[in-house]
């Protein structure tokens, strides 16, 4: 047993800090387990029972179900009507929010539901002179309530149902009231969540917030880069001239990037690297101006005063959009990296102007700041390259951009599947690993997906840290270390009444779930639930239930819940601002998800 904990310590610290991804500590966790056998009792075949777990494999296929319905442009359609219906007006802008997002994401996974509407949300700011920081967060928390909807709304769900039937199987006469969750089986105290958080974002929650990035004109003066950006003209007696941009900065170890070229009147953007520097070439430069100093007089180079830093002026010519906010994904692979060790630029034929993370603007030396999730990058590029971003799965780019391989002619089959899949789950015609296996599978034979996009869809990190915790709760049941873990909450009766305890039960949940991993958060505290539930003589359905609901709804930080990490860096904001605007709606929850669980399922 103390093994076990020992282990649970050390994972709880690596889910905090995250010195590693954590589907590596998960799997770092399973392979510990087994390897301590005699102290753990997991053998090797439940050391890696959670990849064959029923949990695991419904939410890969719903992935897959959930990128089919994004491949068919469906949301982005919908989010263009919304733009139009909303203008400048922030309550319906944040009323549309909210109201989107929030049953979208109880049936398509919520995760990839915000990664959808980010870039609609931050054009309806920027198109309705309305601070991104006001619409972002509500984003975010509408949909975490949203996903307590239905059992597919988000993985913690499904694996939440998966870990109560095994206690149900493995125990039925010590739990006789636990089973796997139906599909709408918390249906009804979904909706009385959503209402309450829906109405705290558009009172409380809206006054709390703050304008971080206030309302501008372009991205250019969002990001402040009046001071940072000019224009520069190449002197005949230049001793750049001849060189190729690429030889110019590699040669210089000025903090300088050339962005845009000029010459002849057209305007030129990546790639660069190749062309030939000629006498009166036109450059717009990156740089600060006491490097601009330098970078004059070394280089041979003329400033043009005139010049206007604008998103139109670094556009040049362009129809298409050439600037655009990038978000570094939780599962790119330039996390820990730098932009210098990346090669971002001649790997992605872009330039990155300045590097937002939270509310801290960066600008100097960004090639050599080290990448974090939600790190926002101010990207310019050509339109061919944008849209290479865009379906790059290392970032998510916060405009809307045009995909002109939308499968428009795909919705209302993708939409169908989708409703066909939640039916046959409801009905218990099928159970729901059967039917989003069938559905990801149709998805596939009637073109709504190309075989190779559903490796595509899927989002391995969860996948693997769903396959490596799972194993951690078997450890705890046969251990002793949840039984132990339940008379110290048990303790508390002595004094409180079984409702206080569920309460109990919610709140340390979720404050857990604000530290560590959602699904972490669920597998550590089920078991502890259901026992105590027993030893109270209580209900133990309503217990599993609470710590469902609590896993599932982390406001408080933005490092609980990987959507509020999406949302960090476009939002602008500052670790406390999850904390005001959070806790007390955390706390709201508390509350009416306590007293929701034992009005319908009782105590």
């Amino acid at each position: 047993m103390l093994v076990v904990f020992a282990i649970i310590l050390v994972a709880l610290v690596l889910f905090a800090t995250e010195p590693v991804p954590i589907d590596i500590t998960a799997i770092g966790i399973m392979v510990s387990l087994m390897v301590l056998e005699p102290w753990t009792q997991v053998t090797p075949a439940q050391g890696v029972s959670g990849f064959a777990s029923t949990a695991t494999v419904t939410v890969l296929a719903m992935f897959v179900l959930s990128y089919g319905v994004q491949r068919t442009g469906a949301v982005q359609i919908l989010g263009q009507k919304i733009a139009a219906f909303t203008r400048d007006d922030e309550t319906k802008q944040l009323g549309a929010t909210i109201g989107v997002v929030g049953p979208i994401s109880g049936f398509i996974n919520n995760t990839a539901a915000v990664a959808i509407l980010l870039p609609m949300v931050t054009d309806l700011a920027h198109e309705g002179k309305t601070s991104p920081s006001k619409l972002l967060i509500p984003l975010s928390y509408a949909s975490m309530f949203g996903g307590m909807l239905t059992l597919v709304g988000t993985s913690t769900n499904i694996l939440a149902s998966d870990l109560v039937a095994r206690l149900a199987a493995d125990q039925p006469q010590v739990f006789p009231e636990l089973h796997a969750f139906s599909m709408f089986e918390f249906t009804g105290l979904g909706l009385v969540v959503t209402v309450i958080g829906t109405v705290y974002l558009m009172t409380v929650g809206r006054w709390l917030l703050p304008e971080r990035i206030p309302p501008k004109e372009d991205l250019t003066e969002e990001f402040e880069m009046g001071n940072y950006l000019t224009e520069v003209v190449v002197r005949e007696d230049s001793p750049l001239v001849g060189q190729t941009v690429g030889e110019a900065l590699t040669e210089t170890d000025l903090d300088v990037d050339l962005v845009q070229l000029i010459r002849d009147g057209q305007t030129f953007v990546e790639p660069l690297r190749p062309k030939q520097i000629r006498p009166d070439d036109i450059f717009a430069v990156r740089t600060d101006r006491d490097t601009l100093v330098e970078l004059l007089d070394a280089e041979g180079l003329s400033l043009i005063s005139e010049f206007d830093v604008s998103d139109e002026e670094l556009e040049g010519n362009d129809t298409e959009r050439s600037l655009v906010e990038v978000v570094i994904s939780p599962r790119s692979s330039l996390v820990g990296e730098t932009l210098a060790t990346a090669n971002f630029r001649d790997r992605y034929d872009a330039t990155v102007l300045a590097l937002r993370r939270g509310p801290e603007l960066i600008r100097k030396r960004m090639d050599h700041t080290e990448l974090q999730v939600g790190d926002t990058l101010l990207v310019q590029a050509t339109p061919e390259s944008i849209s290479r971003l865009n379906v790059n799965r290392d970032f998510i780019v916060a405009q809307e951009i045009e995909r002109p391989d939308y499968r428009e002619g795909k919705i209302a089959l993708a939409i169908g599947i989708v409703a066909a899949v939640v039916a046959v789950a409801a009905l218990n015609i099928l159970p729901i690993m059967v039917s989003a296996l069938a559905g990801a599978l149709v998805m596939v034979v009637t073109g709504v997906l190309k075989p190779p996009e559903v490796y595509d869809a899927v989002e391995w990190d969860v996948i693997f840290l769903l396959a490596g915790v799972i194993p951690l709760g078997i450890a705890m049941e046969q251990t002793g270390a949840a039984n132990l873990l339940a008379d110290l909450v048990v303790a508390s009766a002595d004094f409180l009444p079984a409702v206080a305890v569920l309460g109990v039960f919610y709140l340390v949940t979720a404050i857990l779930t604000n530290i560590v991993s959602n699904n972490a958060s669920v597998v550590l505290m089920i078991p502890v639930a259901a026992e105590a539930a027993r030893q109270l003589d209580a209900n133990a359905f309503a217990f599993v239930l609470a710590v469902t609901f609590a896993a599932s709804t982390a406001f408080m930080t933005p490092v609980g819940y990987q959507t509020n990490l999406f949302v960090y860096g476009p939002g602008g904001y500052k670790f406390t601002d999850y904390v005001k605007v959070g806790t007390p709606l955390q706390l709201v929850f508390a509350v009416v998800t306590t007293v929701g669980i034992a009005a319908i399922w009782g105590v």
